[in-house]
């Protein structure tokens, strides 16, 4: 399975959930994705076959090394780009929203450049 932007979504989401509660369970994702509970369970099972998450005896969902890595890549660009969006002077809803789909194709070179000049330019404003 590659790492598609779906996967990095679910991992992202496990990864905002886990921080949020103690346990991530199935409906959790559904609740939070707005995804129907067989289409959940089947994404789940794809990513635990590749090794990106695991699912204990009770059935709670935690992100293996590698799953952790590419949600917190994805969460991070996230959180950088919604900041940057919203202090070019876009609403926090609208700039979350794109967020979310641009931090899924802006390549590495691309993000770290904008962030080392929106740290610059944070830093000024101080």
């Amino acid at each position: 399975m590659a790492i598609t932007e779906a996967v990095e979504n679910y991992l992202e989401t496990i990864l905002i959930l886990s921080q949020k509660q103690p346990d991530v369970h199935a409906i959790d994702i559904c609740s939070y994705l707005g995804y129907s509970r067989p289409t959940v369970s089947i994404i789940l099972k794809k990513m635990k076959d590749e090794g990106l998450v695991t699912v204990d005896g009770d059935n709670h969902i935690r992100l293996t090394d590698v799953g952790k890595d590419v949600a917190e890549r994805i969460y991070d660009r996230h959180k950088v780009l919604t900041d940057f969006f919203t202090y070019l002077g876009v609403s926090r809803d609208v700039a979350a929203e794109d967020a979310c789909k641009v931090e899924h194709d802006i390549s590495d070179e691309t993000f770290e450049l904008l962030r080392k000049y929106y740290d610059k330019i944070a830093e000024e404003a101080k």
